[in-house]
């Protein structure tokens, strides 16, 4: 599943090429996503400017005036040029261009969404409201916001930072990378962890998710970026997917299990 670095990858690509377009229509092939597209879709986004690409969480917005589009990419979806004759299967829907180029978004195993959100009602739309906050919102995402999470919890450490309702967009891969650097056992009660520890985890998930947004974030299986091109920062993994290999610290065994439902790589030397 695309993390924020992906689609933080994915929104500066259609940035790029959605820069002064007009959406000229729209085109419907296939409805059947995660939820069904939108019948009213095309008649409201055609003839429409795109004057912004945002990302929300793991979702991408693409504003018109008069309202917008609101996209998950699932587990395999991609942004794509595609000109005539470059059809492909699982092309859901296309945004064709006053312009002339045409964007086709592809979904083959239609986990992905696609919305559209009228003009002021962005807040109450079921699939935003009720986020936390963003991780690179150095003002929003602090060591107090982060201490007064995980006060009195519990719950495992990993678990509340993959909470999309404390904070958005770390998923399983930058969860287990940040623990590792932070040197925090992933299983670790969340409200027994000191505040100096937490200063710490703050400033390693930033780092973290930026490193990812500038290597175009991971490609394990799907991920593309806008252009096609995959990500590159699987290369500096630490501890993802790397259960029974040498701690890059250490050179202990990192071990795996199963934390708040994902699987997880930690090292027992290292993480405390």
């Amino acid at each position: 599943m695309p993390e924020l670095p992906e689609v933080e990858t994915v929104r500066a690509g259609l940035e790029l090429l959605l820069a002064g377009a007009t959406i000229a229509r729209v085109e419907l092939r296939r409805r059947t996503l995660r939820a069904t597209i939108p019948a009213r879709l095309p008649a409201r986004l055609a003839g429409q400017p795109v004057v912004a690409v945002r990302r929300r969480a793991k979702y991408l917005l693409l504003d018109t005036p008069s309202g917008t589009l609101l996209c998950h990419l699932g587990m395999t979806g991609t942004w794509r040029l595609a000109p005539a004759g470059s059809e492909r299967d699982h092309d859901h829907c296309y945004l064709h261009l006053q312009d002339g180029r045409r964007l086709a978004f592809r979904d083959p195993r239609r986990f992905g969404l696609l919305d559209f959100i009228p003009l002021g009602a962005e807040q109450e739309h079921p699939r935003l409201a009720g986020l936390g906050v963003e991780p690179l919102d150095e003002a929003a995402f602090t060591a107090d916001y982060l201490a007064a999470a995980c006060r009195g919890r519990r719950q495992a450490i990993k678990a509340v930072i993959m909470d999309q309702a404390t904070v958005v967009g770390v998923g399983n891969i930058y969860a287990q990378e940040a623990l590792f650097r932070a040197a925090l056992r992933p299983q670790r009660a969340a409200g027994r962890i000191p505040r100096a520890a937490l200063v710490t985890l703050v400033t390693v998930i930033r780092a973290i998710l930026r490193a990812a947004i500038t290597a175009g974030g991971s490609t394990i299986n799907d991920f593309r970026q806008a252009g096609g091109a995959s990500g590159y920062f699987q290369h500096q993994f630490r501890v993802y997917g790397r259960a029974g290999q040498p701690c890059p610290t250490c050179a202990a065994t990192l071990v795996g299990g199963v934390v708040g439902g994902r699987g997880t790589t930690w090292c027992r030397s290292c993480q405390r």
